[in-house]
């Protein structure tokens, strides 16, 4: 379904919602995997009026994902479909009223396949609308693109120049400099500015994998985030990159940036320090299949993911607290303040996913 029909639907209000999505036949079958994931969320000790929002997959096909069928249930309470803000991150919302135990269950089927980009030459890419690149060049309120990070990042792509040279120096930079932090919580916090500030190179996905937007965004390359939750084990030997069954804990941000001729070239340097950190307790970096995973991650993806949404700096449809900087993770409100999605004592959820086709 594209973003129109996405809001038209959103317009929508009802306790259960079905929004079936149009498969463009453009996509070949082959390579093509479906899966269904399920969030069930309860709110333990709900206070007043009760909020939830869940991230819906992207509301727009891409070469590597496609929408099948997202369905939701509120039972007690109102559920409704809504793309928010500039990035058209797809949300659904959820409100209970007081006395009422929150539950919400939202159903997803869609479909990937992997995804490779000839660097070798251009192709025949169709050129992206000039405001979408100036959105994924500009700032956000945790990453700026000037001062320290252009400083930095300069330093960084000297020599380089193309957009696919910077791209990738600033690619090796993330991988050679930075490291994956086992106590950062969920997938950090992506406040590049903080890690700038205070020289701290450490992190998960949304620290690492968002410097690099940030890097690439100050010289010029649009590049953006990809906030979503991994579905399946990886068929390409590394144990820490995938994940089935019971993936409440899976959650994963990527990145893109853009290249004329090319389109949106697919990256991921905070997977490779997550192999040097995990696979079988630790690799060196010049271990077979870290390099590997270096070559690999630089221009392609194992599609045992799903993608929810590029944006940043998101508004809550109905939230009477701050923004979050990106909406990866089920988050919760009530009157008693906004939950905090990795405490499972006050806030209980669980995502599933299963292999259909």
């Amino acid at each position: 379904m594209d973003r129109r029909n996405f809001l038209r639907l959103a317009g929508s209000a009802s306790a259960s919602l079905a929004l079936p999505r149009a498969v463009s036949s453009a996509f070949a079958d082959d390579g093509w995997k479906t899966y269904e994931v399920t969030t069930q969320v309860e709110i333990l000790k709900p206070e007043g009026v009760t909020r939830v929002w869940l991230p819906a997959p992207l509301s727009w096909e891409t070469a590597y994902q496609k929408t099948l069928d997202d369905r939701f249930e509120a039972v007690g309470g109102t559920a409704t479909a809504a793309s928010v803000g500039p990035y058209g991150v797809a949300v659904v919302s959820a409100q209970w009223p007081s006395g009422v135990t929150p539950v919400l269950t939202h159903t997803q089927r869609f479909s990937t396949r992997d995804i490779a980009v000839d660097l070798s030459r251009p192709g025949n890419a169709r050129p992206e609308d000039p405001a979408v690149l100036a959105r994924y060049t500009s700032a956000s309120e945790h990453m700026p693109v000037d001062g320290i990070v252009k400083d930095m990042s300069s330093d960084i792509v000297k020599g380089a120049k193309t957009d696919i040279e910077k791209a990738h120096a600033i690619y090796e930079w993330i991988v050679d400099n930075t490291w994956r932090e086992p106590t950062t919580k969920g997938c950090g916090l992506g406040d590049v500015k903080f890690m700038l500030e205070n020289k701290l190179w450490g992190g998960k996905c949304a620290d690492l994998n968002g410097l690099f937007v940030a890097f690439a965004r100050s010289q010029g390359v649009a590049a953006r985030d990809v906030y979503g939750v991994r579905v399946a084990n990886s068929k390409l030997g590394y144990k820490s990159l995938g994940k089935a069954g019971d993936i409440t804990k899976a959650q994963h941000c990527r990145a893109e940036f853009y290249a004329a001729g090319y389109g949106w070239i697919p990256v991921d340097p905070a997977d490779v320090r997550k192999v040097i950190l995990e696979e079988d307790g630790g690799k060196k970096v010049d271990d077979p299949m870290v390099l590997a995973a270096r070559k690999r991650l630089f221009g392609s993806w194992e599609m045992n993911w799903l993608a929810y949404n590029t944006g940043n700096d998101v508004s809550l449809p109905g939230s009477l607290r701050s923004k979050v900087n990106f909406l990866m993770y089920p988050q919760g409100e009530t009157v008693a303040g906004r939950l905090d999605p990795l405490d499972p004592d006050h806030f209980k959820y669980t995502i599933t996913s299963r292999e259909i086709a």
